[in-house]
């Protein structure tokens, strides 16, 4: 999202198989954070945005943690090293990882089936409305 504007969404089959959820939230957030640092670099290029730190939230606890304590995490050590980018770009300044409580994950509006209730505050948070006819 730039602003309150989505602009960018994808889905794909990976093409590795990870032994635990936590590692599937890596892997993700690895691509992610690739796919985020082209975008803000297109951007600067084009002179809308200016090199800011950016912020990818995630709803795993273990995958952050995985992120910001390694040495802690012996049964990871079998995560290809392409999957630690988001890691460099952390200690490099150019990404910020939060938690997003899972209720407030927006990607989940088109992801998962959601109760009514959860999709209109989800379809409300992205800025979608009723169109009138």
């Amino acid at each position: 999202m730039i602003g309150n504007a989505a602009f960018s969404w994808s889905s794909k089959k990976e093409l590795v198989v990870a032994l635990s959820s936590c590692e599937a939230s890596y892997i993700a957030t690895s691509m992610t954070a690739c796919q985020a640092q082209w975008i803000n670099m297109l951007l600067m290029e084009l002179q809308l945005v200016k090199d800011e730190k950016m912020e990818l939230r995630i709803d795993s606890k273990s995958a952050i943690d995985l992120e910001k304590h390694p040495v802690a995490h012996g049964r990871s050590k079998h995560i290809e090293t392409k999957f630690h980018f988001q890691r460099d770009q952390m200690n490099n300044g150019k990404l910020e990882v939060k938690h997003c409580k899972t209720d407030e994950q927006i990607v989940d509006l088109l992801t998962k089936p959601l109760k009514q209730s959860s999709f209109d505050y989800l379809k409300k948070k992205l800025g979608m409305a009723e169109a009138s006819n």
